[in-house]
């Protein structure tokens, strides 16, 4: 079972690598946020997938905190960042 999980951490590292190839690529500011999400949730499963393997329930609220700080983060990245749609009147 160790093998499995870290398979999977290999798997979403890769994923990690991916979402910062589209960050520095772009060429749009949806994809650098959809990158930034993608961060955030990688994070999280690969600090679930480190508490399982290692057994340290501390990494869980951990991840926990990863994933309050990815929800904030996006909320404030489309809050400054959005665009304004014209008006259909």
């Amino acid at each position: 079972m160790t093998i499995f999980f870290g398979l999977m951490i290999a798997l979403l590292l890769l994923t990690i690598i991916a979402g910062l190839a589209r960050v520095i690529q772009g060429p749009t500011l949806a994809d650098r946020l959809l990158a930034v999400l993608l961060f955030g949730t990688t994070t999280c499963a690969v600090l679930l997938l480190l508490a399982e393997v290692l057994n340290l329930r501390a990494l869980r609220d951990v991840a926990l905190v990863f994933a309050l700080l990815a929800v904030v983060a996006s909320a404030a990245f489309a809050r400054f960042y959005r665009v304004e749609m014209p008006d259909d009147h």
